[in-house]
């Protein structure tokens, strides 16, 4: 009988700690509120299920054998935290082709093949968590189940908490600390996966 405490736990932890998706939620929640943030919360679940699956399937072997491939995709990612960064410190256009926008839900899945924690995670799951001992279906069945069952309520929590600042926002000097830090917490975050 497989115990699934240990990778609950782990996920648990993983996911309702500070990352990138975690302070991209809570932007999002805060500038668009929740109903304009599901697809992003619903994108990220569904590129980390995609990610563990293909961790699962074998992706993690090819960054053992090529972890500069690995290291080109941090820096992707990096890069891309910061031009969100960028964008959270721009003032609002005018043009509404600029206006700004939440993450699809394609963006958002996307991001995890960028984002460096969800790897780490997802190898790390993988590693310690896939039961060697069912077959290869039940086994990816089982990492898929736990890889969406416990993302899902916590990334929800993160966009809730940046809905729960709009009356903040609502004023333009709260505005604009808020996505100043925000703006921060995404540069630090990108140096924090390049080092």
């Amino acid at each position: 009988m497989i115990n699934p405490m240990p990778f609950a736990t782990y996920s648990w932890v993983m996911w309702l700690t500070p990352g990138p998706n975690n302070l991209m939620l809570t932007a999002s929640g805060a500038h668009f509120g929740l109903r304009r943030t599901l697809p992003h919360v619903l994108g990220i679940c569904a590129g980390f299920a995609l990610q563990l699956l293909a961790v699962c399937a074998g992706l993690g072997a090819i960054f053992s054998r090529w972890p500069r491939l690995q290291d080109g995709l941090r820096w992707l990612g990096a890069a891309y935290l910061v031009y969100l960064g960028w964008r959270l410190l721009k003032p609002a256009e005018a043009d509404a082709r600029h206006a700004p926008r939440p993450l699809t839900l394609l963006e958002a899945a996307a991001f995890q093949f960028l984002n460096p924690k969800a790897w780490v995670m997802n190898l790390t799951a993988a590693t310690l968590f896939l039961p060697r001992e069912l077959a290869a279906a039940a086994a990816a069945a089982y990492m898929l189940l736990w890889g969406v069952l416990i993302p899902a309520p916590c990334v929800l929590v993160w966009a809730l908490f940046g809905t729960s600042l709009r009356t903040v926002l609502a004023r333009r000097g709260g505005r604009l600390a808020f996505n100043a830090a925000m703006a921060l917490a995404l540069g630090v975050t990108a140096v924090m996966m390049v080092r």
